[in-house]
C-alpha cells in the first residue's frame, strides 16, 4: 500500500539518483511500481511531493536542544545537525531552499520550536526569522562545502598568479594536516578542511548573534 512516507522516500531516491527535472508524477508511479492514477490518490501534484520529500528530511534535523538549552547551544547543534542532514541530501538543496514551507506540518514545527526557544531568550520577534535564514544560509553553503574535493583550492601550477591565497592554503593544510595526526587517536573522525571551515563560521555567527542580543537588550541598538 502507498504511504506518505513511501512516496517521500522513492522521491528523494529518485532526486538522489537522476536529479530533480526527472521528478516527475509519470516518473514517481514507475518508481513505486504503481498507476499514475494510484500515484493520484495520494498526492494531487509535484508541488505535494515536494512538500512531503521537505517534511520527510527535515524529520531528521535535531532542533530537540532549544527545550533545554541556552539559545545560543541550541543554535550550534541545530545547525550541524541542519548540515550532517543536507550534506546527505545535496541534490534536494536548490529545491529545498526556496521551497515554501506552507503545509509542511514537520518542517513548521521545527521553525516552531527554533522561534519559541530564541523568543525565550529575549530575541525581539523581528529579528527570529532574519536569525533563522542567517544560520540557513551557512548551513546550505556548509552542506555543498562538505561533499567538495578536499584539494579544491590547491592552485596548481599557478601559485604565482594569486600568491599571499596559496600561502594561506598551504598554512591551512599543515596546520589541518598537523592537528589530525595529533587527534588521530582520540577522535573517532578526523575533521575535513570543510568541518573546520564550517565550525569557524558557525562559532564567528553565534559570537556576532551573542553581541548583537546584549546590545538589543541594553537598548544600544535598534531593535
Amino acid at each position: 500500500m502507498l504511504t506518505k512516507r513511501k512516496i517521500a522516500s522513492a522521491a528523494v531516491s529518485l532526486i538522489q539518483s537522476r536529479g530533480y527535472r526527472a521528478l516527475t508524477m509519470s516518473a514517481m508511479a514507475e518508481q513505486l511500481g504503481v498507476s499514475a492514477s494510484a500515484l493520484y490518490n495520494h498526492v494531487g501534484s509535484k508541488r505535494d511531493i515536494m512538500i512531503l520529500i521537505q517534511d520527510r528530511v527535515n524529520q531528521d534535523i535535531d532542533c530537540s536542544a532549544f527545550e533545554s538549552e541556552p539559545w545560543d547551544l541550541a543554535l550550534d547543534q541545530w545547525a550541524r545537525s541542519y548540515r550532517d542532514v543536507y550534506a546527505r541530501n545535496i541534490p534536494l538543496i536548490p529545491v529545498m531552499a526556496v521551497l515554501p514551507v506552507a503545509n509542511s506540518p514537520h518542517t513548521l514545527r521545527m521553525y516552531e520550536k527554533v522561534a519559541a526557544g530564541l523568543t525565550r531568550a529575549g530575541w525581539p520577534e523581528s529579528w527570529v526569522v532574519n536569525t533563522i535564514v542567517a544560520v540557513e544560509s551557512l548551513v546550505f553553503g556548509a552542506a555543498y562545502d562538505a561533499v567538495a574535493p578536499e584539494n579544491i583550492f590547491d592552485p596548481g601550477e599557478l601559485s604565482e598568479i594569486a600568491p599571499v591565497f596559496s600561502a594561506a592554503v598551504a598554512h591551512r593544510d599543515l596546520l589541518l594536516h598537523s592537528a589530525l595526526n595529533h587527534d588521530a587517536a582520540e577522535a573517532p573522525r578526523a575533521p575535513s578542511p570543510a568541518d573546520v571551515a564550517f565550525d569557524v563560521g558557525l562559532r564567528s555567527l553565534l559570537a556576532g548573534f551573542r553581541l548583537a542580543l546584549e546590545a538589543l537588550q541594553n537598548g544600544t541598538t535598534a531593535d
